[in-house]
């Protein structure tokens, strides 16, 4: 009896751990594992894409194909989103990101694999799949809100946004190493950078693989979980794009996220091709596309702290404003003798644009959709933008075969034009439901 007492009392003087201080520490960890997995991600990402579309012309002998190459990996990011969001809300995100980074783990192999035997098939199949890497990066800035404090959401975003740099920028400058690596293997160079994507994305899965397991459970929804009315659920009803129709603000983060992800990719991937017609080599490219990444992930703290402090449509704006900028150099490197320097600035502005777009959006995403519905719309906003870029990025290369450079800046301007007439009018909309509704408060007895 004195024993058991005695056990009881030690248990009694244990420190209890509330759950706030539980989730404080999982969403510590998480950061480190998710900021890993994307430093990761991004090696493998950026040595690929920076010498897949090159790849893809030399192996199938046509300008107009080589688009496919980045459409076909943008393509496969834009299918999986969906499922890997329905995996983290029934599962965890834990299983759902290392599904996707071990896919794209072997869409590197496969990649490899083709160019040995030589089957155009099998390479852009392994694009697709390789696609996997990018919707778990994109859906790794989502698990980051998953525990975050309401008022600190774009700030841990952008957090594990901006892991991606340093892999991102060195990716690219890992490509004539890896084509060296190709060669001291007997196969073809370009394929070399494609085995360095496989071993760093096994660290990608390795690293996501330590995070403590959490379900992607929207922030605030109790009563959902208490009536079974789950995020996947409510997602087959056709509730997602009832809950986006509703809100001015989700409509417009959502399309600042999808329209400036297109621009970005069907610029970013023509720019080697363009580059490569005009005599500027592979180390060029590798320096100019390390500076674009650079200027997508790198100032993201910026502008997720911007967002947190201002507001979120302010730093739409502003991205939309950088977007332009990006655009007129491109426009006018097409039209006379290609520059390295204007080029690098542009692509540098360009991965501007994006990030302050990507977070911002994102951010107004989560922030104005309802708590039932939050996870399956940030899968539909992984898919929109993929999709979107990868219809765009299709089209880039028959553009480029016909027109030059400068049919790529221009058909962004577009983009960007749609994205802003869209945005003031869900602007007005938002400012004339806040009316309406402050009119009908001041009626009400």
């Amino acid at each position: 009896m004195g024993e058991r007492d005695k056990r009881t009392g030690e248990r009694a003087r244990m420190p209890r751990v509330s759950r706030a201080e539980a989730t404080s520490s999982a969403f510590r960890r998480n950061q480190w594992a998710l900021s890993l997995a994307q430093l990761f991600s991004g090696i493998g990402i950026a040595t690929g894409f920076a010498v897949g579309g090159i790849l893809a012309e030399r192996l199938t002998g046509r300008t107009e194909l080589a688009g496919f190459a980045q459409t076909a990996s943008i393509l496969g990011a834009g299918i999986l989103a969906v499922p890997l969001a329905r995996l983290a809300v029934r599962r965890s995100r834990r299983l759902a990101l290392s599904c996707g980074y071990g896919l794209a783990l072997a869409g590197a192999l496969l990649i490899v694999g083709a160019v040995i035997i030589g089957i155009d098939i099998l390479f852009f199949v392994g694009m697709g799949c390789f696609g996997a890497a990018t919707a778990s990066g994109l859906q790794s800035r989502y698990a980051a809100t998953d525990s975050a404090p309401e008022h600190l959401r774009g700030s841990a975003m952008s957090v594990v946004v901006w892991a991606t740099t340093i892999g991102s920028v060195l990716g690219p400058n890992l490509s004539e190493p890896g084509a060296r690596l190709g060669r001291a293997l007997g196969i073809d160079p370009l394929s070399g950078p494609f085995i360095i994507s496989t071993v760093v994305f096994a660290l990608a899965v390795v690293s996501v693989l330590c995070m403590k397991t959490l379900t992607a459970v929207p922030h605030g929804s109790a009563e959902a979980q208490a009536s079974g009315a789950t995020p996947a659920r409510t997602a087959r009803r056709g509730g997602t794009w009832a809950a986006i129709r509703r809100s001015p603000g989700a409509l417009k983060g959502l399309l600042s996220v999808v329209t400036g992800h297109m621009i970005m990719v069907s610029t970013m991937v023509m720019t080697p091709l363009h580059m490569d017609h005009h005599g500027l080599g592979l180390e060029l490219i590798g320096i100019t596309i390390g500076g674009h990444i650079l200027g997508m992930y790198g100032l993201s703290p910026v502008f997720g702290l911007l967002t947190d402090k201002y507001s979120a449509s302010a730093v739409i704006g502003l991205g939309q404003g950088l977007f332009a900028i990006a655009l007129v150099l491109g426009f006018i490197d097409a039209l006379g003798e290609s520059s390295f320097l204007r080029l690098s600035i542009s692509l540098f502005v360009l991965g501007l644009g994006w990030s302050a777009c990507l977070i911002a959006g994102s951010t107004l995403l989560t922030t104005e959709i309802d708590d039932e519905h939050r996870v399956p719309v940030q899968g539909v906003s992984d898919a929109g933008m993929n999709l979107g870029a990868a219809a765009l990025a299709a089209l880039a290369g028959p553009l480029l075969a016909l027109g030059g450079f400068a049919w790529i800046t221009v058909m962004g301007f577009l983009v960007l034009a749609v994205a802003v007439l869209v945005g003031v009018r869900a602007r007005r909309q938002s400012r004339h439901t806040a009316d309406t509704a402050e009119m009908w408060n001041d009626q009400r007895p």
